[in-house]
């Protein structure tokens, strides 16, 4: 991979082998996934009428002992109001029971690249189209500009406010063939300097909606979306006896 960036390559202070960072990363990646409320233990999301919030507790009830019950809570795209709901998660899900592993590229020290950061003042918002929403967009607090030059071409990336944390939805051709086909996500890591990030595509990830139906993922915007293969990274989750997690 040619890539051309705005600084050099990032310094670590860690003497830890980055090859034994990323395997760590994997396999606590794999406990995430298969945990009682993992992506993979998804089974249900339900909405409760509008004005209405429901009881998590009472929903619990007679529910069998793998069942978790969580609360969740979103703007409707109509109206802006709160909608609240349920989420039900199931440890004994036949997804977790069949998943294998997630498949990932190779380790690739040449896909972590370090990036600049300009800070935005005030809450700016930027529309994401979720894949559940029918073409319908919710709009995310984006923080900053991240920008960077890979393979020849300048990009300005805009990475949303996760909790806290940067969250980088991005595209790239390997979309639909040797990857996730709505895209990946991508935690941005900060430095000790404000204006500069580091992205280390080798743990770039598929995004929840890939291991339950039940999710409404964030898509990439269009100036997320890299013109070059970004062959590091996870691809697809894998999974036993031909069980699909889509269906």
């Amino acid at each position: 991979m040619s890539t051309a960036v705005s600084h050099s390559a990032p310094e670590r202070a860690s003497s830890v082998d980055p090859a034994e960072e990323w395997d760590a990363w994997r396999a606590e990646r794999h406990r995430a996934l298969t945990s009682p409320t993992g992506n993979l233990a998804l089974v249900e999301t339900r909405w409760a009428p509008a004005g209405e919030v429901p009881d998590a507790a009472g929903a619990r009830e007679g529910q069998p002992d793998p069942v978790t019950v969580t609360t969740l809570r979103r703007t409707d795209l109509v109206t802006g109001e709160d909608e609240h709901g349920l989420r039900f998660w199931d440890a004994d899900a036949p997804a977790v029971r069949h998943f294998d592993r997630v498949d990932t590229f190779p380790y690739d020290p040449a896909w972590v690249l370090e990036a600049s950061y300009t800070p935005v003042p005030g809450a700016r918002r930027l529309a994401f189209e979720h894949i559940r929403d029918n073409g319908g967009s919710r709009d995310l607090v984006v923080p900053g500009d991240i920008t960077l030059t890979v393979d020849g071409r300048a990009y300005t990336l805009s990475a949303f406010d996760d909790d806290g944390t940067l969250l980088l939805v991005f595209g790239d051709p390997t979309n639909g063939d040797s990857t996730y086909g709505a895209g990946r996500f991508l935690f941005v890591r900060r430095t000790e300097h404000e204006s500069r990030v580091v992205l280390d595509f080798n743990r770039a990830f598929v995004p929840p909606c890939g291991f339950s139906d039940q999710y409404n993922c964030p898509m990439p915007p269009r100036q997320n979306r890299f013109h070059l293969p970004v062959e590091a990274g996870e691809k697809l989750p894998l999974f036993r006896d031909g069980f699909d997690a889509q269906h």
